[in-house]
């Protein structure tokens, strides 16, 4: 897997430093520092040594299978290989998804709750009405400001979409309140995949908001604070279990997070997709002239081109076969998300930055698997997928109408950080206000 380098470029680890069954140093040796020190590149690697998609190792002690390509992706979220449930690493949940999160659920309790979620996101006119918020704050934040010298893109970007989100969801913010729950909701991202400060941030951070929208559920349940009808916060604050029990206001808050957090999480896409503009101009014209379908495809080869995760893990639920692989019951299987969306036999010439794959033809959801992959009704794969699509298009077309200049800064993208973003998080300099609003989809 070639990296590109440079200050514009992505850096990558070491190289094939990752073991397999066959590795001369022994059968399974763990291999969690090479995760820790590799990054994106870890799985990459490990399947170009053994020259296939499928792969055996071992990480945090615990056996591994490694697989790719789109029949693993069939095989991986197929309930009767494997599960979710207990897969998810508590420093996961501490700090991204939540505990007793819908990620950690299986069968049909996995379903009913997921059900929820896609009701809330897949509707396009719940989606439509998003973009209008984000547009809004968006629209509100250049031109309050004014003409400015400088803004750091990614952090505008988290502030505009929590501002955006929130107001969306009915869980009002005033002006003073965005920039804290923006700090807070981007930190749950930026932790969840490290040790150190930074994890123990999102933990922190998550703690704080969980409790803030634990007591807005009980508030709104007691009559004390009144959710618009129909609303995310409504809906959540609402919603049973199978068993016709209410879920109590702490998973509730943890549910609603799991909408609003990762819609901030947009903004790394958001910092992407500054960075390919500037890389490739060219995309400027078409994106400015309001093609939506362009907009569209251009989001999906940023969520395709750019790392974000690298890969998601589940449990076998029997002893299986994959490609000649014996995978005992209870072991890691992990589908490696950076290498497939970059897997030359799925994307010719995959590191070529080219929106034109996806003009015309919709992603193959056993292909294109940037947040999961399959069936979102069925499995795991993200149900806010269509409003991550759609907020990135939306933001593309902003930033093409957008006047502002790039000042010399350190664009490199580290394989190494997870979750990764241009080192400098993107300034634009004498950044002023555009011909045509935001509202101009």
């Amino acid at each position: 897997m070639p990296l590109q380098r440079g200050r514009g470029g992505f850096r990558g680890g070491r190289s094939g430093h990752c073991l397999s069954m066959t590795d001369r140093r022994g059968p399974y040796l763990d291999d969690t520092l090479g995760f820790m020190v590799d990054g994106y590149a870890w799985l990459p690697a490990l399947l170009r040594r053994v020259g296939g998609s499928a792969a055996q190792t071992r990480v945090m002690g615990q056996r591994a299978l490694v697989l790719r390509g789109p029949d693993a992706v069939r095989f991986f979220y197929d309930e009767r290989h494997v599960r979710r449930h207990t897969a998810v690493p508590e420093p996961v949940q501490g700090t991204l998804f939540g505990h007793r999160a819908v990620h950690t659920l299986d069968g049909a309790d996995h379903r009913h709750r997921k059900a929820m979620f896609r009701s809330l996101l897949t509707d396009p006119r719940r989606v439509a009405a998003l973009i209008d918020e984000a547009a809004a704050a968006w629209d509100d934040a250049i031109t309050t400001h004014g003409d400015r010298r400088q803004m750091v893109l990614f952090d505008e970007a988290g502030r505009v979409i929590t501002k955006g989100v929130c107001g969306w969801a009915g869980v009002g913010l005033d002006d003073a309140g965005v920039a804290p729950v923006a700090r807070d909701l981007t930190a749950m991202v930026d932790g969840f995949a490290t040790l150190g400060r930074r994890h123990w941030r999102a933990r922190r951070a998550r703690g704080r908001r969980e409790d803030w929208l634990a007591a807005l559920v009980e508030q709104v349940r007691v009559g004390a604070v009144t959710a618009p009808a129909g609303s995310v916060l409504d809906a959540v604050a609402g919603h049973r279990h199978r068993d016709g029990q209410l879920m109590d206001a702490k998973l509730a808050a943890v549910e609603l997070l799991n909408i609003i957090r990762p819609t901030v999480a947009v903004s790394w896409f958001v910092a992407f997709t500054a960075h390919a503009l500037h890389r490739w101009p060219e995309h400027r014209d078409r994106l400015r002239s309001g093609d939506t379908g362009y907009a569209t495809a251009f989001a999906h080869e940023v969520r395709r081109f750019y790392p974000f995760a690298p890969f998601v893990g589940a449990r076998a639920v029997t002893d299986l076969t994959w490609q000649s692989q014996h995978v005992p019951a209870g072991s890691l299987v992990l589908l490696d998300i950076y290498g497939q969306n970059h897997d030359p036999a799925l994307w010719p010439d995959p590191y070529r930055f080219d929106p034109q794959r996806f003009v015309g033809r919709p992603p193959d959801p056993y292909e294109l698997i940037p947040q999961g992959g399959a069936d979102p009704s069925t499995g795991h794969r993200c149900p806010g997928e269509d409003v991550t699509v759609a907020l990135l298009a939306a933001f593309a077309g902003w930033l093409a109408r957008l006047d502002y200049t790039v000042p010399e800064q350190d664009l490199t993208i580290s394989l190494r950080r997870i979750p990764t973003l241009p080192r400098s998080r993107i300034v634009l300099a004498d950044v002023r206000e555009p011909s045509v609003s935001s509202t101009f989809n």
